[in-house]
C-alpha cells in the first residue's frame, strides 16, 4: 500500500511541475511577445490614442486605414517589398546550395590541410562585418555592381556560418555510405546530389529560413550600397517612410507590421525543420 500511495504523490507531483512549467513558459512567452502585440495593437488605433494608459491591447475603434496608408502614401511600400523579396529569395535558395558544396568538400573529400584551410574559414567569423564595407565599396565599384541589387546578392551567397552549420551535420552522416556508393561506381557530384542533398533537407530548410531572416532585415549593407530609392529594401524603406511621417506612431507601427509579416510566414511554414535541423547539425559522427 504505501508503494502504491508513493507512486501516485510522485505522479500528482509530476503532473503540479508539468503545469508549473507550462505556466512559467506560457508567461515568459508573453512576455517576450508584449513588444510584437504592442505593435500590432497600435497599427489600428488613432494617433491620440497610442499612448493612452493604461494600455488599450485591442482597439476600441481600430483604424484600418493606416494599413491602407502605408501601401498608398509616399512611394508605397510595394517596390521596397519587391525588391526584399527578389534578394532573399535568390539568397534563400543560392546561399544554402552553395554552403553545401563547400561543406561537402570539408567534410568528405580529402586534401592536405583541409582541417587547417577549414579552420582559417571559421576566423572569417570572427571579422566585424563593418571592416569589410569599405573594401566591398572599392570591389563593388571596380566592378560596376554599386548601386545595383548584386551589391547585396554576390556577398550574400558565401556564408561562413552556413559551410560550418551544414558540414556538422555530414560529418554525422556515416563514411560508409559514401565509401559503399563510391564502390558502386558513384562519383562525388552523384553522391551529393543523390544521397547528401536528400538526407540534408532538414538543416537546409534551417539555414534558409536564418538566411532570409538576414537578409530581410539587412539594413547596414543596403544603406551603403543602395542609392536609387528605386532599389531600396524593406529596412531602408521604412526608414524613409519613418521620416516622411515624422511621429505618426501609429503609421510606423503599421509599416513596422507589415515588415514582420514575410518573416512569420516563413517561420510558420519551415519550424518543424528547425529543431531538427539545429540539433541534427549539432551532432558530429
Amino acid at each position: 500500500m504505501d508503494a502504491i500511495k508513493d507512486r501516485k504523490i510522485r505522479k500528482v507531483r509530476e503532473q503540479l511541475t508539468k503545469s508549473f512549467n507550462t505556466i512559467l513558459m506560457a508567461l515568459a512567452s508573453l512576455l517576450l511577445l508584449s513588444p510584437m502585440i504592442w505593435m500590432i495593437s497600435t497599427s489600428f488605433k488613432k494617433a491620440i490614442d497610442v499612448f493612452t494608459y493604461p494600455i488599450q491591447w485591442i482597439p476600441t475603434d481600430p483604424v484600418w486605414t493606416n494599413h491602407i496608408k502605408v501601401w498608398t502614401t509616399g512611394d508605397g511600400f510595394a517596390m521596397f517589398y519587391l525588391n526584399s523579396l527578389k534578394i532573399s529569395l535568390v539568397l534563400m535558395i543560392g546561399a544554402p546550395l552553395l554552403a553545401a558544396f563547400a561543406a561537402y568538400g570539408f567534410s568528405r573529400i580529402p586534401f592536405k590541410g583541409r582541417d587547417a584551410v577549414f579552420l582559417l574559414y571559421l576566423c572569417l567569423m570572427m571579422i566585424p562585418q563593418q571592416v569589410l564595407f569599405v573594401p566591398k565599396f572599392i570591389m563593388f565599384d571596380w566592378m560596376n555592381i554599386y548601386n545595383t541589387h548584386w551589391a547585396l546578392i554576390l556577398p550574400g551567397l558565401f556564408t561562413v556560418f552556413g559551410v560550418f552549420m551544414i558540414r556538422q551535420f555530414f560529418m554525422s552522416i556515416p563514411h560508409e555510405i559514401s565509401e559503399a556508393a563510391f564502390i558502386d561506381g558513384a562519383g562525388h557530384f552523384r553522391i551529393f546530389f543523390q544521397l547528401f542533398l536528400p538526407l540534408s533537407k532538414p538543416v537546409l530548410a534551417t539555414f534558409a529560413i536564418i538566411d532570409f531572416t538576414w537578409t530581410w532585415n539587412d539594413y547596414e549593407n543596403a544603406l551603403i550600397f543602395l542609392l536609387d530609392k528605386r532599389l531600396f529594401t524593406v529596412p531602408l524603406g521604412m526608414q524613409n517612410f519613418m521620416l516622411e511621417a515624422g511621429v505618426d506612431y501609429n503609421m510606423m507601427m503599421a509599416a513596422a507590421t507589415a515588415g514582420v509579416v514575410p518573416l512569420l510566414i516563413v517561420f510558420f511554414l519551415g519550424q518543424k525543420y528547425i529543431i531538427q535541423g539545429f540539433s541534427s547539425s549539432a551532432v558530429k559522427g
